[in-house]
């Protein structure tokens, strides 16, 4: 890999699902325990669903998948699968990725790491407890804190730590639409859920290649 990014930035915010971690296995078993519970669908939640709407806003995941539900049978399941995917991701967690707590560990030392996720409130304090590694983190936002794009929280991370050169890490086109919205340059995880052609400053092929990179 290129040592160009070696001293151009100070801290680095990480998108979670496909990048950190793979929690869609136990995702999709969440969502169908949740869809179990009405009588108005009558589909399986399968992983490949879950990945296909990684890295939209938690929201818009529901219009996608159930476009015709009228919304309040749509609200109600969106609260359903998200009560549903806490409680399961409490006992069973994701798959983190190989050489994360190592690769968070060195990178730590040298910068500001932070989180911004799509997810729901409480979802980034799920992994926290799984994984073990909040230690390695300075802050992070999420969709449910305040209802924002993912740009916009982006934007409040910088802003609100002072960051001077940010570089943020993601899997899918709208981590890299986000990014550069935010004006922060975007390397991307290829070993994640999406697929991103061009316009990154760098591409990793697992998470510990960012420590030759950076």
């Amino acid at each position: 890999m290129s040592a160009s990014l070696k001293n151009q930035f100070d801290s680095i915010i990480f998108d979670l699902d496909g990048t950190l971690w793979d929690s869609t296995g136990n995702v999709a078993l969440a969502w169908q325990a949740a869809i179990n519970e009405v009588d108005y669908i009558d589909e399986l939640m399968t992983v490949e669903r879950v990945r296909s709407i990684t890295g939209m806003t938690y929201d818009s995941i529901f219009d996608k998948l159930f476009p015709n539900l009228t919304p309040s049978q749509r609200a109600e399941v969106q609260t359903l699968c998200g009560k549903h995917e806490l409680e399961i991701l409490h006992q069973k967690g994701g798959e983190l990725y190989q050489g994360l707590d190592e690769t968070l560990n060195q990178l730590s030392k040298k910068y500001k790491l932070f989180i911004v996720s799509n997810c729901q409130s409480g979802y980034i304090e799920v992994f926290f407890k799984i994984s073990q590694m909040e230690h390695y983190f300075i802050g992070h936002q999420c969709f449910g804190t305040k209802g924002n794009p993912k740009a916009e929280n982006i934007k409040d991370i910088v802003t609100d730590h002072n960051l001077k050169a940010p570089v943020y890490v993601g899997d899918t086109m709208g981590d890299y639409d986000s990014a550069t919205k935010a004006g922060v340059p975007f390397i991307f995880a290829d070993y994640g859920f999406g697929k991103v052609e061009n316009g990154q400053v760098a591409t990793i092929s697992n998470f510990t290649g960012l420590l030759e990179m950076l």
